[in-house]
């Protein structure tokens, strides 16, 4: 099909040029209602096509398709060979030696008797082993929601009263685990979304300063020590305490350890073959000064030692789980918030090292296995448990290459706990300390924040603000910000999206950007402003008074420099991925505003969702389906092929 000009520059009857093929936008091939709403719910929930396996199945072949969908260790067990056991094996064994003193000191962090760490490190990772989609994440307690956890708990019942401590804490982790699990059923998975990297990397990092400050008791010997977790009341706390309330046994022990657990980290970063150095030197450490602590008796100078830690299997606690009564909805908030950034935490976790070893996994089905193992850990005496970052990437250096490495760890804590856990007695509270902070140093990625701060400023914007909140003011109040600051960001991007005004790249049919394009030209007689996001209620008048803004400048530019007047405003759409009704009536009024001032309104390439609209609301007709072109080069040879520059 050829088409000629209409409006300056039609081409006269004597003239032999022809016109450019200009290839006709006609009304979209209508869809019915009933198949746009099934697409729609296909693309929110069932993106990744969960059920394609299903397809052209016998029964018995889908129930066990299903079977194996929840428990995906009925799949990869039949493939599992010997020499996977080896690695796996000492990935188990690295991966124990970690957890155990670890395990220890997070349950402090929790307020919490030190065994309900180890059986966090037990009965979650055998669940998770069953039904995780992950080969490379341990699973067990980890210091932010350990310190999360305690603080919100302690904030509605004294540490101080254990059994009801212990019952909210329980609570909390089987709401934690509910939700997790609920998320990941009803495929709500992109809700962990609106917490946005940045955020994380803030959050993450306040925390880990919080949880290092938080230590200076134990590695000081401090006695008195405040309950809040901000910078200025723990360091009101220690400069208080430090001529009367400082122990130098104490101080000797956690700082000499602190610094070979850090020498070690920095070893095994310089030569990755040497991963297991820092991953043993916790324990190494444990033994070491738990042995000079009771040679030497230290503990009746002043050393604060853990002194006695439950022997044997978890305990069943769902009978001390508060499922009626004034606690009911306190652990449901308690385990919503602290069930939120665990989740967030595994599944970021996760698809790192399945990014690493290329498979894929599904972030429902981890939510679905996080869920059960939490829900499962609530009635057996554990507290939140979810993926560790210096777990995981131990395993993953170890060369562990299926979640067995999981089970050998639980293995090795059941033994710990039927058999070794009467050796802790005497270690010195010191040595936890100096173990967490070593583990929380990674957790401060001051390469993010200066990544961030290059690349985007709201980011790092969102980034300090979650830092501030956790060291300042609270760790809750910190997780507020990061969540209120993303979805702040989110609003800003919707509410003010970007326009661009185009100019043709010379000897092109190509129209770009004006600013990051400094040649491209303008065509005279033509404004061309593609709009960079969907049309909304939300942004549709933004959108109309700044594209009327842009033309009033541009009418401004042509007076002065005596250029001919604007004749078409060409808006560019094809970032455009949707409009409402709200939309579609702030393109009405644009239109009727610059129809006064003798100025047509053009659309260029559409997408098919808002042609659908265009022509269901009449606007099409109302703009004429000859100003609605494939291209903006198409529209240009069409309406103004001699304004061309």
């Amino acid at each position: 099909m050829t088409r000629f000009g209409d409006e300056g520059g039609g081409t006269s009857a004597g003239d032999d040029d022809v016109a450019p093929y200009v290839h006709k936008v006609g009304v979209p091939p209508k869809q019915g209602i009933l198949k746009e709403i099934k697409f729609a719910l296909e693309e929110t929930f069932f993106h990744d096509e969960p059920l394609k396996h299903f397809k052209d199945q016998s029964k018995s072949r889908k129930l066990l398709l299903a079977i194996q969908g929840i428990f995906p260790i009925l799949d990869w067990a039949k493939r599992y060979k010997l020499h996977l056991f080896r690695g796996d094996l000492i990935a188990g064994l690295t991966i124990a030696s970690l957890c155990i003193p670890q395990d220890i000191a997070y349950a402090k962090l929790a307020n919490m008797d030190p065994q309900f760490g180890l059986y966090s490190s037990f009965v979650p990772p055998l669940i998770y082993a069953a039904m995780g989609s992950s080969r490379d994440i341990a699973i067990g307690p980890v210091a932010v929601v350990s310190l999360l956890l305690g603080s919100l708990l302690q904030k509605e019942i004294d540490p101080k009263h254990k059994v009801e401590y212990q019952k909210l804490a329980f609570t909390a982790t089987f709401f934690a685990g509910i939700i997790q699990f609920t998320l990941g059923f009803f495929r709500l998975g992109f809700l962990i979304d609106f917490l946005s990297h940045a955020a994380i990397v803030g959050f993450m990092a306040g925390a880990a300063i919080t949880i290092g400050l938080q230590q200076l008791k134990g590695l000081l010997g401090v006695k008195t020590f405040t309950k809040k977790t901000d910078i200025v009341s723990v360091m009101r706390s220690v400069w208080t305490n430090v001529h009367h309330g400082w122990n130098w046994e104490t101080c000797v022990i956690g700082i000499t350890f602190l610094a070979f657990l850090l020498l070690t980290k920095y070893i095994g970063k310089r030569n990755k073959k040497l991963f297991w150095v820092p991953a043993i030197a916790p324990l190494l450490s444990v033994i070491i000064a738990t042995f000079c602590v009771f040679i030497t008796r230290a503990d009746k100078k002043g050393v604060q030692i853990v002194r006695h830690i439950e022997r044997g299997l978890p305990p069943p606690s769902l009978d001390q789980i508060h499922f009626t009564g004034s606690y009911l909805m306190t652990g449901f908030r308690i385990g919503a918030i602290s069930g939120l950034v665990a989740l967030t935490e595994a599944v970021a976790i996760g698809r790192t090292f399945a990014a690493l070893k290329d498979y894929h996994l599904d972030g429902n089905k981890e939510m679905v296995a996080l869920g059960t193992m939490n829900i499962v850990g609530s009635m057996t005496s554990c507290y939140v448990a979810t993926g560790s970052f210096s777990r995981s990437a131990v395993n993953y250096m170890a060369g562990c290459n299926t979640a067995v490495s999981n089970i050998v760890m639980s293995i090795v804590v059941l033994l710990t706990l039927l058999v070794i856990t009467p050796l802790f007695k005497y270690t010195p509270n010191a040595i936890l300390a100096a173990i967490i902070i070593s583990a929380v140093v990674g957790l401060f990625d001051y390469k993010a924040m200066k990544l961030i701060w290059k690349i985007d400023k709201f980011d790092f914007v969102a980034c300090m603000g979650a830092f501030f909140g956790v060291i300042f003011i609270s760790i809750e109040i910190g997780l507020l910000i990061s969540v209120a600051l993303s979805f702040a960001k989110i609003l800003l991007q919707v509410t003010r999206p970007r326009t661009a005004v185009l100019g043709k790249i010379p000897r092109t049919t190509v129209y770009r950007n004006t600013q990051q394009y400094p040649e491209a030209t303008n065509v005279p007689g033509v404004l061309i402003v593609r709009v960079d996001s969907a049309i909304y209620f939300s942004n549709s008048n933004y959108i109309r008074e700044r594209l009327l803004r842009l033309l009033s400048d541009e009418e401004e530019n042509h007076k002065e420099n005596d250029q001919s007047r604007i004749q078409y405003l060409i808006v560019e759409m094809s970032p455009v991925t949707d409009i409402d009704t709200s939309g579609i009536h702030s393109l009405e009024e644009l239109q009727k505003s610059i129809q006064k001032r003798d100025i047509q309104l053009v659309l260029a390439n559409p997408g098919q969702t808002v042609l659908d609209k265009l022509h269901a609301s009449e606007f099409a007709s109302k703009v004429g389906e000859d100003k609605i072109f494939l291209t903006v080069a198409d529209a240009i040879s069409t309406l103004a092929p001699k304004l061309e520059p």
